[in-house]
């Protein structure tokens, strides 16, 4: 979850746009615009520092920002835009943050405008592709529409790569819609994926992490003390929403074949903020920063991705840490 103060100290890194085309970089009803889910009426709202629909030949890439649990698309967009200001992108970049707005009379009161689509409050839903309330439309639908319009050649003829990054439980919405989308090889450019301390991953088998000796190696886990450990989204059994689509192969094979960073908080060790300590997800690890090793070992050394782990200095669980610190800014801006 987002922390106050850092929140406070990138507003003040905040611009406004100006009459001359610059980007859009305030939380606000002018840098907003709406997503239109597979025709309409149905509509999701994002954030993003340039319009998704006017020719815009500067930007050579796309940083799409998903929000943790606290629904925080605005905050989310602020860190966005403050990471691309420290890495001198702020011009060729379009920024771009969803919100997967919830409300459900109890845990979640966003307000909804009209038409616009209510995800489920509770659960991994709409963080592993689940459908909005009512409808048959899923979070990663929403991903795949942000990912045409900011591969649209018509509107941003020298793109060059897109990369879609999360934070906590929008680092498990990469991790698994990097596995799962069907647009990643329709795009005509780059698809990279950038997942930041998420609680849980989607273990295409059986096996989970077993740590001796100062080492991670890999073992058939015993179902008797965890039955749901390998049901979705912890693992490939049993899916539901966009993910039910692709056979468990396919899956696999699009895990390794997709470049991936892990980029993992040095002190994310705490079980702060929402921290799931379900059987399935403590059959991964004891902490943030353990799953997301011995994920990573485990796509690299049992099914041959090459899939990179970055390890970032003095940051807990914590995005505005994490986005902005030194080591994330040339994966998240790639030249």
């Amino acid at each position: 979850m987002l922390k106050v103060l850092s929140v406070i100290g990138l507003t003040l890194l905040g611009l406004p746009a100006t009459v001359f085309g610059g980007p859009c970089t305030m939380p606000n009803t002018a840098c907003t615009e709406w997503i239109a889910l597979r025709g309409g009426p149905a509509r999701s709202l994002v954030y993003r520092s340039y319009p998704l629909d006017i020719r815009n030949d500067r930007i050579k890439r796309a940083l799409v920002i998903v929000h943790g649990s606290d629904r925080d698309a605005g905050g989310y967009f602020q860190i966005g835009i403050a990471a691309a200001r420290l890495a001198g992108a702020l011009d060729d970049t379009i920024v771009i943050s969803p919100r997967f707005a919830s409300r459900d009379g109890l845990s979640c009161s966003d307000k909804l405008a009209a038409e616009e689509v209510n995800w489920p409050c509770e659960g991994n839903s709409w963080r592993s592709g689940g459908s909005a309330v009512g409808t048959a439309l899923t979070s990663f639908d929403l991903a795949d529409e942000i990912l045409r319009k900011a591969g649209a050649r018509t509107v941003f003829p020298n793109l060059q790569v897109v990369v879609v990054t999360g934070h906590s439980a929008g680092g498990q919405f990469v991790t698994r819609y990097e596995m799962a989308n069907r647009v990643h090889d329709t795009l005509g450019v780059q698809v990279r994926y950038v997942v930041a301390n998420p609680s849980s991953y989607a273990y295409p088998d059986s096996t989970r992490p077993v740590t001796g000796k100062g080492k991670v190696d890999f073992g058939r886990f015993e179902t008797r003390s965890c039955d749901s450990y390998d049901q979705w989204p912890y693992g490939l059994a049993g899916r539901s929403g966009y993910a039910r689509k692709a056979t468990a192969d396919e899956l696999r094979k699009q895990l390794v074949a997709r470049p991936t960073t892990y980029l993992l908080g040095e002190r994310d060790v705490r079980p702060v903020d929402g921290f799931d300590a379900s059987c399935a997800a403590m059959a991964q690890g004891p902490t943030r920063l353990a799953r997301g090793r011995a994920f990573a070992a485990y796509v690299n050394q049992r099914l041959g991705a090459h899939h990179v782990v970055k390890i970032v200095p003095d940051c807990g669980h914590d995005a505005a840490c994490m986005f902005t610190a030194d080591s994330a800014l040339s994966v998240l801006f790639p030249k």
